[in-house]
């Protein structure tokens, strides 16, 4: 009868040391001494690993029979299975983490877990320098945090393993050994600590720590994990054993979460560049926006162009596709409108007509949409109709290529400019539509945004339409006339999530033009 073979779990290695609580009765532990880890044993039951070594009496090991052999084979077997089903529920919970924080966290969950611990550290700081560093505790806020930064860097496992530092008392030539560890299990009991570190851990009410570094290819170190015990203890073999297949893994994760984190950041600090840093100041028109894009990013985009006179330019559109083309796209698509909205820009309809023939030219096989409204400039006393009182009102001439409508809001209307149906931008051979007027009054505004507001609402386009006219029509009659508050507004009656909400792929433009006078 041959013994089963231990399965292999998600890439961890089956090989394990053998439990202690489960070894061959007949052989005697290595130590009994006070240092065997007991104290470090955190959580309890038939999962968690266990470090403390019980053997039978002398007189039981006299004449072990072949039933206790492969009694306690069967038993050895069982707790390797037992750690190996562990760790693999561990690694699960870990791969479903997205981003570095959450990576981060669960890092320390289950390392406490590991290692027999109630809090912990982790600080992320890569060895390239490209960042991001990032700190997160277990059990630990943010005051207690920022009294761990206060004690010297020389004082702290941890700092010292991501700084190269040798062991106090050691040799400079020894701070540049690779660490796998650094225990600390009595640190009151230390007599060359540090008075800082002393003064803090006494304060923090924890009494040893056990520091292990995180690294990964290609980085190399990307931070360390400290876990801190209540009492001196000390995690036993297995345990560190356990917590070091576990941490290999995990670091190879935290390594590939963070190429994803810079990948996206590269992408939003692009896109940030290719749109406007800032909205211009016109002349009695106030503005505001709210702009978000999809994890992989998309092609919407807004501009708002003052152009001479004090006439304003404004845009939306949205290009087909995702992730760094379309980025880039966009960037050419709203650069080239810019240069026709000054040469061109009261005639919205010559504008969109010539970036039609533009894309049609160099990107044949990409389409867009697009609205362009041109604001006149505000018009002086002399032009004043007669017999009418106050500043006129201001026109706005708007030409779209299959983009959704703006909506008018003011105090005695909220609704959506009828402009006339046309193909978006590259479906047509050749592109032309009539323009639109109107009138915005005094302290009414004009939105303009991108069919991602919509989607994102999950629901169908006619009931998203129905539902961005109805939280229009829901702004407080006092907040509108702050462009600011009316498209928070909106955000939040649409975007229950927020404008950050990770689950969803569409790009998000809200773009409000208040018209003060």
């Amino acid at each position: 009868m041959s013994a089963p073979h231990v399965p292999k779990v998600a890439g961890i290695e089956p090989a394990l040391p053998a439990p202690a609580h489960t070894a061959d009765p007949c052989v005697p532990p290595a130590s009994a001494g006070p240092s065997s880890g007991t104290s470090a044993d955190g959580p309890s039951g038939a999962d968690a690993p266990q470090d403390d070594c019980h053997p039978a009496a002398p007189d039981a090991c006299a004449a072990p029979s072949s039933a206790d052999r492969i009694a306690a084979v069967q038993d050895r077997l069982a707790g390797w299975i037992s750690d190996l089903s562990t760790l693999h529920d561990l690694t699960e919970r870990l791969a479903r983490t997205r981003t570095l924080e959450d990576a981060l966290r669960e890092l320390l969950r289950a390392g406490a877990f590991l290692v027999g611990a109630r809090r912990g550290l982790a600080v992320l700081t890569p060895q390239d320098g490209l960042g991001p560093q990032t700190t997160v505790g277990l059990g630990l806020d943010h005051a207690e945090i920022g009294h761990l930064e206060t004690v010297p860097r020389r004082a702290l496992s941890f700092a010292r393993m991501l700084d190269g530092l040798p062991e106090p008392g050691a040799g400079d030539d020894a701070g540049t050994a690779a660490r796998t560890e650094i225990a600390e299990p009595d640190i009151p009991g230390e007599k060359d600590l540090d008075p800082r570190l002393r003064e803090v851990a006494a304060r923090l009410g924890y009494a040893a720590s056990y520091a292990v570094p995180l690294t990964a290819d290609p980085v190399g170190r990307l931070g360390a994990a400290v876990w801190l015990y209540d009492e001196p203890a000390e995690p036993g073999d297995r345990r560190r054993h356990l917590v070091g297949l576990y941490r290999a893994h995990a670091a190879e994760h935290l390594a590939r979460l963070l190429e994803l984190h810079r990948s996206r950041q590269a992408a939003r600090t692009l896109r940030a560049e290719l749109l406007p840093s800032r909205l211009p100041r016109i002349p009695g028109v106030r503005l505001a926006v709210r702009h978000a894009t999809g994890p992989r990013g998309g092609g919407d985009w807004y501009d708002a162009l003052p152009l001479p006179d004090g006439a304003l330019g404004l845009a939306v559109g949205s290009v087909t596709g995702s992730g760094p083309s379309a980025v880039a796209a966009m960037g050419r698509l709203r650069a080239s409108l810019r240069a026709y909205a000054v040469m061109e820009g009261e005639d919205p309809v010559a504008v969109l007509s010539d970036l039609e023939l533009l894309m049609r030219l160099t990107e044949p096989a990409r389409s867009a949409t697009a609205l362009f409204a041109f604001t006149e400039p505000p018009p002086g006393a002399a032009a004043l109709p007669a017999g009418i009182d106050g500043p006129a009102p201001r026109k706005m001439l708007l030409a779209g290529a299959g983009h959704c409508p703006p909506l008018v809001l003011g105090d005695h209307r909220a609704e959506f400019v009828e402009t006339s149906l046309s193909a978006p931008l590259g479906m047509l051979a050749c592109w032309e539509a009539p323009s639109v007027e109107i009138e915005p009054a005094r302290g009414e505004t004009v939105l303009l945004y991108s069919d991602g507001l919509l989607h994102r609402t999950g629901e169908p386009m006619d009931r998203a339409f129905a539902h961005l006219h109805s939280a229009a029509a829901g702004v407080p009659r006092a907040s509108r006339h702050d462009p600011e508050a009316v498209v928070d507004h909106i955000v939040e009656a649409l975007l229950p999530q927020g404008l950050d909400d990770p689950s969803s792929r569409e790009d998000v433009v809200l773009l409000a033009a208040y018209f003060a006078e």
